[in-house]
């Protein structure tokens, strides 16, 4: 009598706890083996692909049959399918099983291998199961490409959106609070260029964004946050964005402004430094002996810690932080804008705006103009190709460089009209009343609203000697506030035009000694951008000119 083992397979775990073909399969097993006089012997029941032989329990039946050898002389399965569905992995494993004393044997497809003429039956059984996986997966991969390309997202949602369903069974993705906002702020912080991808990725998850490393990374490359579905490249087909059938996250020009900064095309701003409450000059300060920056630290006493500036060489030189940090703020008091001041600095920043603005406005002319002049070319070719004038390969080519043109030109003409110009009056006036309060606004703030004022006044770094502040440089709206007082000095009286007298070269002298101004008082503003973000209000000129950018 033969003894034999029953394989029963199916490909998923689904399938075994819920589907009937393991339970069907062993039902015609156990009946061909009773049929046909066959002792069972034992019964391997498996929920694995059959692409390979990489299964567990399949895995666990060689290494049976090695141990027992001689224990059994065939190994049944419905169909050569249930075996394998690899015509070379197949081939291999019959030759292993028939090493070790066992026919592999299909009751619903048999053969009989005494005759030459049943491998070319088994050739066809084995291939048929892979041809069909190939097939499948042939048509499932055109499928993804063409929802892709109509704006699908496919697979499992990424951070900060869910996968959803409409009535009609079609799948979408939608935000999912409170992961979105949390995404929107990273692709925001990242946009300011202030800190790290890790510094970015480590405060996200204290706000509570589960996600890691290396999926954050791949999520902010992900043209999907701004309404994009990336489409890789298939076949002849080149790879492309194309809209999503989904609301993004962010605008496609905060995405591509991050993109900008992390491939390095855009200037990255200097990464904030971590730093104590007490020690905000951490970082700004050298050294006056060996000219080396500072650092900062905290010793512990008798009654407390206490903090210091010091010198990490062999110079050992050190400042207690109070100190340094309260005759800082009376340099800072000096650095107020006289009010008198507010009215012609009101008028200068208003003219400038307009000035700048109508470059805007030409720019966004000129871009509306290279996309009808792409379109037009694009439209004439398509023309030659039905004419016959123009080879279709070509035309091809021809058509892919215009599209990407155009679509470059369509993100920067939404880039022109996010900073479309708008009337900055109520904003300027908030923005002068919040400089009249500088010093005040250094000490009732946080640490990173005070190293925001002194990196924005600050571009060089300061030198303390436990007396006076000195620097070789400092920011140069302040060098523009002098010449307007200075020019309010020898100005004649109805004189309007204020453009022409506020350009001309001048000396800076440092903060030691301090320089006298009209009222005696220094006349200086903070960096612009840098101040109205650490305001947490938008830039009063949202544009690119340098000397607007140096006013504040």
């Amino acid at each position: 009598m033969l003894i034999a083992d029953l394989y029963i397979r199916v490909s998923t775990d689904e399938q075994a706890d819920k589907g009937y073909s393991q339970r069907d399969q062993e039902d015609r097993l156990r009946k061909y083996c009773e049929h046909n006089n066959i002792s069972v012997n034992n019964i391997i029941w498996e929920d694995h692909s059959a692409k390979t032989f990489q299964r567990p329990e399949w895995s666990r039946y060689l290494l049976h049959l090695k141990k027992n050898k001689g224990k059994s002389d065939i190994v049944l399965f419905t169909k050569w399918d249930r075996f394998s569905r690899n015509a070379g992995d197949a081939y291999q494993m019959i030759s292993i099983l028939r090493k070790l004393g066992v026919e592999p044997q299909a009751i619903e497809q048999p053969l009989d291998m005494s005759i030459p003429e049943s491998k070319i039956m088994l050739a066809v059984y084995l291939a048929t199961p892979e041809v069909e996986n190939d097939r499948r997966a042939i048509n499932v991969l055109n499928g993804m490409h063409r929802a892709r390309k109509e704006g699908r997202w496919m697979g499992p949602a990424c951070v900060g959106f869910r996968n959803m369903s409409y009535e009609d069974g079609r799948k979408y993705i939608a935000a999912k609070e409170p992961d979105a906002s949390i995404m929107r702020w990273v692709f925001s912080t990242l946009g300011d260029g202030v800190y790290n991808t890790e510094q970015v990725w480590k405060q996200a998850l204290k706000k509570g964004l589960k996600c890691s490393k290396n999926n954050f990374w791949l999520a902010i490359r992900n043209p999907v946050y701004c309404g994009r579905i990336a489409v890789h490249a298939y076949k002849d087909e080149p790879a492309h964005v194309v809209k999503g059938q989904h609301e993004g996250l962010i605008s496609e020009v905060l995405f591509y402004k991050v993109q900008d900064i992390l491939n390095g095309r855009k200037k990255k701003q200097r990464t904030k430094m971590v730093a104590d409450d007490q020690l905000p000059l951490r970082g700004f300060l050298k050294c006056p002996k060996c000219e080396r920056v500072l650092t900062g630290s905290a010793s512990k006493g008798r009654n407390g810690y206490y903090h210091y500036y010091h010198c990490v060489s062999a110079c050992g030189w050190r400042i207690k932080a109070p100190i340094a940090n309260e005759r800082f703020v009376e340099e800072l008091k000096m650095l107020v804008p006289d009010p008198s001041m507010a009215d012609l600095f009101k008028e200068f920043v208003l003219h400038e705006f307009k000035t700048a603005t109508k470059y805007e406005k030409d720019e966004f002319k000129t871009t509306m103009e290279e996309i009808e002049e792409l379109t037009k070319r694009l439209n004439n070719a398509r023309n030659k190709v039905f004419a016959d004038q123009l080879d279709p390969a070509d035309f091809k080519i021809m058509k892919l460089d215009c599209e990407s043109a155009i679509e470059k030109l369509e993100r920067k003409l939404v880039g022109l009209k996010s900073n479309k110009p708008k009337s900055i009056d109520s904003l300027l006036e908030t923005g002068i009343e919040t400089l009249l309060q500088l010093d005040q606004l250094y000490i009732d703030n946080g640490i990173d609203v005070k190293r925001e004022i002194i990196g924005s006044i600050f571009p060089e770094k300061l030198t303390f000697d436990k007396t006076h502040y000195r620097t070789a440089r400092v920011n140069e709206a302040l060098r523009y506030m002098y010449l307007i007082n200075r020019d309010l000095l020898v100005q004649k009286k109805g004189t309007s035009d204020i453009s022409d007298n506020l350009y001309l070269p001048a000396e800076w002298t440092g903060l030691e000694p301090a320089t006298s101004c009209v009222t005696g008082r220094h006349s200086n503003q903070l960096n612009y951008h840098s101040f109205c973000s650490s305001l947490k209000f938008e830039p009063l000129i949202s544009f690119e000119v340098a000397n607007i950018e140096t006013i504040f």
